[in-house]
């Protein structure tokens, strides 16, 4: 039985992004993901301009005159998302924790997915996999997989395995799909499994930072815990050595990630919690689009 407080959520997240899909994104989405490629749909007579490489020859030698093979777009695709839940994903600093954003960006894909009449599958994943939704269609399932990604905002388990949750994918996902993994990223050891999964899928990581994992306050003294080890460790933030050490490492970290990447041959969508992520998500659905063109 769900609260009347995830009920009023997944209502307030329905409403929010879909009115963004409606009004921002409603051409992006499927401007930037093409078809799997070209479906048969007839035979008609030629016609002058036609491409004399699509004459289907034996229809033209039985009827005594040109015949010509009309092709069209395979439009519908099955888009997954990987979603982590893992403790990390409860940390923010401005409005909302890593996890809300995250669901947000699930919502928003799922409902740009369903419009385009395309199958939405979703793995709820932390260092193991906590739930598995198969693709399917439509605006009730759409509703299905918000509500799952926030009744696990706050799992059994609390630590983050995306190499796991990417085989499973491997295993239950047969079908050349477009995958979003939206994590803070904070694991390690998922380099192999993601370039294997990329060799056949579509793989975009939608990453979340949140401004406090960049650089520190001038607080003084500061307690900080690792959500997923629960280790704590005082800093004292007015030392300005501190706060540069901390920021040099975040930095660093994180452009490792986007060399890592770089060699996988995928391309991330960098969000930031204190940031709009529509207007992120759609410049990077601008950009893919144009990249295809070329």
């Amino acid at each position: 039985m769900l609260s009347k407080d995830l009920i009023k959520k997944i209502r307030q997240i329905q409403i929010r992004t879909s009115h963004q899909v409606n009004e921002v994104m409603a051409g992006e989405y499927k401007s930037a993901f093409k078809g799997r490629g070209m479906e048969f749909e007839e035979v008609r007579e030629y016609q002058p301009g036609d491409d004399i490489r699509t004459i289907d020859w034996n229809v033209t030698a039985r009827m005594g005159h040109p015949y010509v093979k009309r092709f069209v777009e395979e439009r519908e695709l099955t888009v997954m998302l990987l979603v982590d839940a893992s403790s990390s994903g409860t940390f923010g600093s401005i409005t909302r924790s890593k996890n809300e954003v995250a669901a947000e960006i699930a919502a928003l894909l799922a409902y740009s997915a369903i419009r385009s009449n395309d199958r939405v599958g979703l793995i709820i994943f932390t260092d193991q996999i906590e739930k598995y939704v198969p693709p399917k269609k439509g605006r009730s399932h759409v509703l299905r997989v918000i509500r799952e990604i926030l009744y696990f905002t706050k799992p059994e388990h609390g630590t983050t395995n995306i190499g796991a949750a990417l085989e499973y994918l491997r295993r239950v996902c047969m079908r050349r799909s477009v995958v979003f993994v939206i994590s803070d990223f904070l694991s390690k050891d998922y380099g192999n499994t993601m370039r294997l999964v990329a060799r056949k899928h579509d793989v975009i990581p939608v990453t979340i930072t949140d401004p406090r994992e960049r650089e520190l306050p001038d607080v003084g003294l500061l307690e900080l815990m690792d959500a997923e080890t629960g280790e704590r460790i005082v800093v004292d933030t007015h030392d300005a050595k501190v706060r540069k050490a901390f920021a040099y490492l975040g930095k660093a970290e994180q452009e490792e990630r986007t060399k890592e990447f770089r060699r996988m041959r995928v391309r991330p969508i960098d969000i930031r919690t204190e940031q709009s992520y529509v207007d992120t998500i759609v410049r990077y659905f601008k950009e893919r689009e144009r990249a295809m063109a070329v």
